[in-house]
């Protein structure tokens, strides 16, 4: 097959994964908005979709260089290299397409970079992926353990914050009047749009790297780059996604973990912006369900560990647990195919 159909295709997958990832994720972003009944799900998607478009565009390109960097495929041959980063957005697309037919959360992050070490270790070799554990000793983090650090530290880090934040809502909720609630309803516009931009701006990222990779395979740029123009189209295609939604998550997140009311909600998504923006900073890229979804359970055993759904917790774990080494099968699976059908 041609190299230029190769490359097209790939742009046309990260196109379907950003859309997956969208339409995945904005449940998760608005699910407690809409339990908590302050906002229609109408207008929470529509300022989720402003704002998701936004991160992209101003938050930088961290999160997208790590994912760039976590293959060298520099000297490798370009349908070979193109074969790994097909297999790996393949790989993240099917998975996010099962576990939204069975409604549960799940991370695309965990997909994408562990179907993309799946097809390396397939085509290229364990010495073309940069592990990065040389330089833990030092301090340094970098490569797959960058970012398996990241994905791991992130969801427990949302469900202290949201345990932390509740706590100190509970508390000063004491001191305020009848007028709290009319705080409480502006301040969930607020921060459903900054949970949206820290979700844009992580997210999206992923697809950028998987881009850059693609043209660094067919060397149009000499080293990994990530243009305005591919900016812009990922930012595009995980808004078009968001603006679609995964209803069925919705009732998950919403409904069956805790028995949502406004002054949760505002609590899970100050903490899930948090973390998830904090982690873009840092160029670690993070799964905006898992922390939402673990904040709203640290947010619920603040208040009454007892009404916590830990059955549902489980459930949405244990998913979490097959996702990294079932997404490394199907990279693999993927690549070895590509490799059989696709030659140099």
């Amino acid at each position: 097959m041609d190299i230029g159909i190769l490359f097209i295709i790939g742009i046309i997958l990260v196109v379907i994964y950003d859309f997956t990832n969208g339409f995945h994720d904005a449940a998760d972003m608005v699910a407690t908005a809409i339990a908590s009944r302050t906002m229609t799900p109408g207008r929470a998607i529509f300022i989720v979709c402003i704002f998701t478009f936004l991160g992209p565009i101003l938050g930088g390109l961290a999160v997208a260089n790590t994912i760039g960097e976590v293959v060298d495929i520099s000297a490798v041959d370009t349908v070979l290299a193109q074969n790994v980063v097909l297999a790996a957005i393949l790989a993240a697309i099917s998975y996010n397409l099962i576990t939204w037919k069975l409604g549960l959360p799940s991370s695309s992050s965990n997909s994408l970079t562990s179907g993309l070490v799946g097809a390396a270790l397939v085509a290229l070799g364990s010495n073309h992926i940069r592990w990065g554990f040389s330089t833990i000793l030092s301090g340094e983090l970098e490569g797959f353990t960058k970012i398996l650090i990241g994905l791991a530290i992130s969801p427990l880090a949302g469900f202290i914050v949201g345990f932390i934040l509740m706590k100190f809502f509970l508390r000063i909720l004491k001191r305020f009047s009848s007028t709290s609630k009319t705080l409480f309803i502006v301040t969930q516009y607020l921060t459903v749009s900054w949970l949206a931009f820290s979700h844009g701006t992580n997210d999206s990222q992923k697809g950028m790297g998987i881009i850059g990779m693609l043209l660094l395979a067919n060397n149009v740029y000499p080293t990994f780059t990530v243009p305005l123009w591919v900016i812009i189209l990922c930012a595009s295609s995980i808004t078009v996604g968001t603006l679609f939604g995964g209803w069925s998550i919705i009732k998950t997140v919403g409904f069956d973990i805790y028995k949502v009311k406004l002054i949760h909600s505002v609590a899970d998504q100050i903490s899930a912006a948090s973390v998830v923006l904090g982690s873009s900073f840092v160029g670690a890229p993070t799964s905006t369900t898992q922390v939402v979804t673990t904040s709203l359970m640290g947010v619920g055993a603040a208040e009454r560990p007892k009404h916590v759904n830990w059955s549902v917790a489980s459930s949405i774990l244990k998913g979490w647990l097959f996702n990294i080494p079932i997404s490394l099968l199907l990279g693999g699976l993927y690549c070895f195919l590509f490799t059989k059908i696709f030659s140099s």
